[in-house]
């Protein structure tokens, strides 16, 4: 098969994530089924130890012209496994899926068409929601040390007051639940920064798009579900909580701001999505 045979190509990390993968890869092996074309769907299972790994295999036996399966003896973080996953990519366009994540044929055409109404798009997504309906705030500007201590400190109540536009609109940044992007501009940007091992390696990204003259559309009108397992959200510590505070501080040197977003957002060939 050429890549030109192939139109989606999507990407999924597995990592102890047994409950969520069968509905994940099936949701979307259906999904696929509904657009002309082939698709492919690599899922990286990252040192899982509750099974994952068996599970991904019978679904391989179950859908052998779809499903590529790569395994890693250990947990490798959310970078390196990812770009292993997206270098075998073949497809025109990368769907970017937690295994978390679910999305119908409606929301994806919706993306896809969203992508293809504008060449300076690089990225597109979805509005997602908590499986009970909720608003899951997804898209946000810049970080900066006080919107992080925010989050940190009150994501639910921001959630519960955050309300989704009824018409896209440019966002600075969104998290990796769910991407869709031209392979064309993932070979322009380059692999997610494996100096990061977990979080916040969609924000560095989504800065890369923008510096490459790219846009990042938040479409509203699409709507995926992101059963968020939320490893790092929330005013709680743990393992997750620490890579991601380590991985914030390469993010701010590597940038080189901490407090306020405007200097990085001068380096933009275009405006950025909000000041």
């Amino acid at each position: 098969m050429s890549s030109d045979d192939v139109l989606f190509s999507a990407v999924i990390l597995s990592y102890n994530s047994a409950r969520y993968l069968e509905s994940c890869v099936e949701s979307l092996v259906t999904c696929f089924a509904g657009f002309d074309g082939r698709s492919e769907i690599h899922v990286f299972d990252n040192g899982s130890r509750d099974g994952s790994a068996a599970l991904l295999g019978a679904l391989t036996e179950r859908h052998p012209e779809v499903l590529k399966p790569h395994y890693s003896a250990v947990n490798t973080g959310t970078t390196v496994s990812r770009n292993r996953a997206l270098a075998a990519c073949r497809g025109r366009y990368v769907l970017v899926l937690d295994s978390d994540a679910t999305i119908g044929f409606d929301a994806l055409a919706r993306l896809r068409a969203t992508l293809d109404a504008a060449s300076d798009i690089g990225m597109v997504v979805p509005q997602l929601r908590y499986p009970d309906g909720r608003y899951q705030l997804s898209t946000d500007q810049f970080p900066t040390v006080t919107r992080k201590l925010q989050r940190f400190l009150r994501l639910r109540s921001l959630e519960q007051a955050a309300q989704a536009p009824s018409a896209p609109i440019d966002v600075d940044y969104a998290i990796s639940a769910c991407w869709l992007l031209p392979r064309a501009v993932i070979e322009t940007v380059g692999p997610l920064d494996e100096n990061i091992f977990y979080s916040p390696e969609d924000v560095d990204y989504c800065v890369r798009v923008w510096l490459a003259g790219y846009r990042i559309v938040f479409e509203p009108r699409a709507v995926a579900i992101h059963d968020a397992q939320e490893l790092s959200r929330g005013a709680k510590l743990g393992k997750f909580t620490w890579r991601h505070a380590q991985g914030l501080l390469y993010y701010f040197r590597k940038h080189r701001y901490c407090f306020s977003r405007a200097g990085l957002k001068r380096r933009f060939p275009r405006r950025g999505a909000s000041a």
